[in-house]
């Protein structure tokens, strides 16, 4: 009997996921334990894994798809089993569509699984080629001349409307002729490649200027295109919850500046004694150990908001653990975005291990996607854009979290320092900006300049992170 591989439940509240990309093909061998696909959750990009040996038939669910839970993805054949009659047979079997059907799925496709329930791996296989109901009947054709149905993924139909691609001139190349989204870029790509002829300069012509220059045609590329960008499961889930973070929570910002010129000193010694163990320290390493250390003296920064309940009055949840969340940007070829690594009881390990912590979670976080339990529990959290060149800005509170520090890049400045004969001298030093954003709810603005002020001690003196 063919295995069907449905799309599982990742996290506790996603109710579809989407099949970011297949890490294998129809025809390959599987074996329990292998990486068949990546799956976006609201929350995450997590690894799915075949629990079966097999061949796999039929990949149902083209990449991009979003699917619900239970529905049919993929087709293994087991041993012994034809892939080609496993694959057809999944393929035959779907009733062809009345009139009045044909007209509302003209207008609205959903495509593989997205029916109510759980369909039978025979229904969402046959949603793939869309067959007849006699099977002696060819494939219909993708070129709509004799007024066939063209068969195109939601994915690809939606591309192409956007881009003004015919599907009809399209030959698909998915299953059984079917058009995907590579299809239509293609298309699109080679409909772009030659630029359209332009007019001679009229007005240098009838001036009597002989061998006027054309004007360049732009290059391809550098015209903006109008359209819409679909969001991925994971971006949806994050532009809900920064609506319900902005809309339900009175943000209160405070800003400090912090001198880094001893942190510097000593982080560039500390390197060069580690590079034998392929340590390096960052200034978010520091900062990130800083900032938990500060929990100690200030504990309502280490603090969520807890809602009334029933005849009681709202409350403030203290939290006994300190763990800092560090926001890291996802490229645009996953979705692009930010994602939250937890770093756990950053106030119980060292500038070594929350460097090491950092580096793992958000290399991982770029190319693999994290975990939801990497992702949870964070208490704190530290959003860092001064690599990217940017002195200050403000940042939106991360739920359950009461605060979320907004860091600058260090810039050098103008200092008048005291010298060691008691004159003021003209110094030049590094200088770092603060800005914390703060559920006004738990920690006021004399709380947060006081936390602040007890991170940028710590800072300034960064021996004390040490111990």
């Amino acid at each position: 009997m063919p295995i069907e591989i449905t799309m599982p439940r990742l996290s506790d509240t996603m109710e579809q996921g989407t099949v970011v990309k297949w890490h294998v093909k129809e025809g390959d061998s599987v074996s329990s334990g292998d990486v068949i696909a990546d799956i976006e959750t609201d929350k995450a990009t997590m690894e799915l894994e075949c629990f079966d040996d097999g061949t796999v038939a039929k990949l149902v669910a083209p990449e991009g798809e979003n699917v619900p839970i239970g529905g049919v993805i993929a087709i293994i054949a087991e041993e012994g089993e034809s892939v080609e009659s496993v694959s057809g047979g999944a393929s035959m079997g779907e009733k062809k569509p009345s009139a009045k059907n044909q007209s509302a799925d003209a207008e609205s496709e959903q495509g593989e699984g997205l029916g109510s329930g759980a369909p039978s791996a025979t229904a969402v296989a046959n949603a793939t080629t869309a067959g007849s109901a006699s099977t002696s009947a060819p494939a219909p054709s993708n070129n709509g001349a004799s007024g066939d149905r063209v068969f195109a993924s939601p994915l690809a139909r939606k591309l192409a409307d956007e881009r003004g691609v015919d599907l009809s001139t399209i030959n698909g190349s998915g299953p059984s002729g079917r058009i995907v989204k590579a299809d239509v870029e293609a298309a699109g790509a080679g409909s772009r490649t030659t630029a359209p002829s332009r007019p001679a300069d009229t007005t240098l012509v009838a001036a009597g200027v002989s061998g006027a220059p054309e004007p360049a045609p732009l290059a391809v590329g550098a015209a903006l295109e109008d359209k819409t960008v679909a969001l991925s499961n994971m971006r949806a889930t994050i532009a809900r919850r920064l609506v319900e973070s902005k809309s339900t929570i009175p943000h209160s910002q405070v800003t400090l500046s912090a001198r880094l010129d001893a942190l510097e000193s000593l982080r560039a010694q500390l390197n060069e004694q580690l590079i034998p163990q392929g340590v390096k320290l960052s200034v978010n390493d520091f900062l990130v150990r800083a900032c938990a250390t500060a929990m100690h003296e200030h504990p309502f920064v280490n603090a969520s908001w807890m809602e009334a309940k029933q005849g009681q009055n709202p409350s403030i949840q203290l939290h006994a653990r300190v763990n800092v969340g560090v926001a890291v940007a996802l490229p645009e070829e996953r979705g692009g975005g930010l994602v939250v690594a937890t770093i756990r009881d950053a106030d119980r390990i060292g500038l070594r291990q929350i460097s090491t912590d950092t580096k793992r979670l958000a290399k991982k976080a770029r190319e693999k996607g994290l975990t939801v339990e990497e992702m949870s529990d964070s208490t704190f959290t530290i959003s860092n854009l001064g690599m990217f060149g940017v002195d200050h800005f403000t940042a939106i509170i991360n739920p359950p979290n009461a605060a979320i520090l907004a860091v600058g890049r260090a810039i050098e400045k103008p200092f008048i320092e005291t010298n060691e004969d008691g004159e003021p001298e003209l110094v030049v030093g590094l200088e770092m900006s603060m800005t914390m954003s703060s559920d006004h709810r738990i920690i006021d603005g004399a709380m947060a300049a006081q936390y602040l002020g007890t991170v940028k001690q710590l800072l300034e003196n960064p021996a004390t992170l040490l111990v």
